[in-house]
């Protein structure tokens, strides 16, 4: 029996064994170093300010300095001495290495190895110029060798989807025998935020963020005043129809389906003459279409005339002009993100903006074959199909359809001067689909009242409306657009969901 001075010597076999049960203990203890591991919950404990560098600002100006780069870990490839990172932030996407040497251990590279996707990852790294392009990256020029590698927030090892598989282009996916993952819509928006990480719906959410700064700024810089309104109304919003009801403690009330009326006291009465809002709308609509959603974001205008209402069309004819030169100007790279995963045909537009008539449009459908009655709405078939023969004669994908007849048009929409089958009132259409619905408003109260008695529009709820018109008003006109649907034609995306970042519908209220 060997005494405590003299131990037994092992065995090879039993020294591999003791080796083995080394690396395995190594693998899986939890323990931080001073070179990998879990970092504790980022609770603002400290501020060590160090160095971190965006993905989308690395290029070889950089090479051999050393800083930190978080991001979310897209892909990893390992071997026993080496792993392959990919890193992503936001729509950039970079090559990160671990090689076995002095300062990165094995023990370090298996552990990464073991690090589920998808989690965000902090790791300092020295840059390098790699001999040839990475050709996976969208950092083709650079590569990262890596030093430290800390998990700041795992994610779970079942994802519900890879992101890699959310973000392969349409025409790949849908090829015959292509053999890859179709991530479904439904699948994308019961996890929407995993949905979002991808690089063309990243650059979707800018693009929507796009639409309503340029609309702002348009507007801003000629004296529109940005206002509020209510969301929550006494009794209905506008006519009653289609509306969210509540109880407003003792009181019945309503979500409101725009900010028309509240719009229309503040340009018109209260006398601030031009006024928008951003804001979200609500419609109790149970319309499971591509296009319709039960909440959207309203981009609202509204502006006194001095003798037409075509004083507004001029308005939104160079708005509509704006925000589509700003999207294709200093927007470029995110709509060619996009256009890669999603293909679409650039849009066509005029300057000025061409305006037909309602009945010329339908004179259009007539001869191309179609069935329209002269005095009833479009329905949503011969939207497009007028669409199309626009593009055909005219070259462009947005017009402005004018002079709508009455019967069609909401209560508070001043009827045409000269014949009353027709209005005042527009829609504008992108790819053959309305994106905006306006009109010169009627500012007199008793054509006010004939006009909801005409519809059978309750009056006592429009009181304080109706009332308003009594103190003078100035003529006015404007119109609502759709954030989204906006957003969802000029990107040809086909579904409004998409568009959306958290989509509302008559059967989606999570998340």
């Amino acid at each position: 029996m060997a005494d405590a001075t003299h131990p037994k010597k092992l065995t090879k076999k039993e020294l591999r064994i003791l080796e083995r049960q080394k690396a395995t203990t190594e693998a899986s203890a939890p323990s931080l170093t001073e070179s990998y591991g879990d970092l504790p919950l980022v609770q603002s404990q400290e501020r060590p300010l160090h160095d971190y560098k965006s993905i989308k600002d690395l290029n070889p100006e950089l090479q051999g300095q050393s800083f930190w780069v978080r991001g979310y870990l897209q892909a990893l490839r390992a071997k026993s001495k080496i792993a392959f990172v990919t890193l992503r932030e936001q729509t950039a996407t970079i090559q990160a290495t671990l090689h076995e040497s002095d300062i990165v251990s094995r023990p370090m590279i298996k552990y990464a190895a073991g690090v589920s996707k998808e989690s965000v990852v902090d790791v300092f790294v020295t840059l390098r110029v790699p001999e040839r392009p990475v050709l996976s990256t969208t950092q083709k020029d650079v590569e990262l060798d890596v030093e430290k590698f800390f998990v700041v927030s795992k994610a779970l090892s079942e994802l519900p989807f890879q992101v890699e598989d959310a973000a392969r282009p349409d025409a790949i996916v849908k090829a015959k025998g292509s053999g890859y993952v179709n991530v479904g819509i439904e699948t994308r928006l019961n996890t929407r935020p995993l949905d979002l990480r991808t690089p063309a719906n990243q650059c979707i959410m800018r693009i929507q963020a796009a639409v309503g700064h340029l609309f702002r700024e348009f507007l801003v810089d000629r004296d529109f005043v940005e206002i509020h309104t209510p969301k929550l109304v006494g009794g209905a919003s506008e006519s009653g129809a289609n509306c969210f009801t509540l109880k407003y403690f003792d009181q019945d009330a309503a979500l409101a389906q725009s900010p028309q009326t509240y719009k229309q006291m503040a340009c018109a009465v209260a006398g601030l003459e031009r006024v928008f809002e951003i804001g979200p709308v609500f419609r109790a609509e149970n319309s499971n279409t591509h296009r319709h959603m039960c909440e959207f974001v309203g981009l609202d205008l509204e502006m006194t005339i001095k003798e037409h209402y075509h004083e507004v069309l001029e308005v939104f004819s160079d708005l509509f002009i704006y925000i589509f030169d700003g999207l294709n100007q200093r927007y470029a790279k995110e709509l060619s993100i996009i256009n890669e995963q999603h293909p679409f045909e650039p849009l066509q537009y005029l300057k000025p903006s061409l305006i037909i008539s309602f009945e010329e449009g339908v004179k259009m459908l007539k001869d191309a074959g179609a069935d329209q009655d002269p005095e009833d709405d479009l329905s949503t078939e011969n939207e497009k199909w007028l669409g199309r023969l626009v593009k055909e004669k005219y070259a462009t994908d947005f017009y402005i359809l004018d002079k709508f007849p009455l019967a069609v048009r909401p209560f508070y929409t001043m009827p045409d001067p000269k014949d009353k089958r027709w209005s005042n009132s527009y829609d504008m259409m992108i790819r053959g689909e309305e994106i905006v619905s306006g009109a010169q408003r009627v500012h007199d109260p008793k054509l006010l009242i004939q006009r909801m008695d005409e519809l059978g529009v309750p009056q006592e709820s429009m009181r304080n409306y109706i009332d308003s018109f009594r103190l003078g008003a100035l003529p006015h006109g404007g119109g609502g657009i759709g954030l989204e649907r906006v957003v969802m034609l000029y990107l040809g995306l086909g579904n409004i969901r998409k568009a959306s970042m958290f989509p509302r519908d008559p059967k989606r209220l999570f998340p």
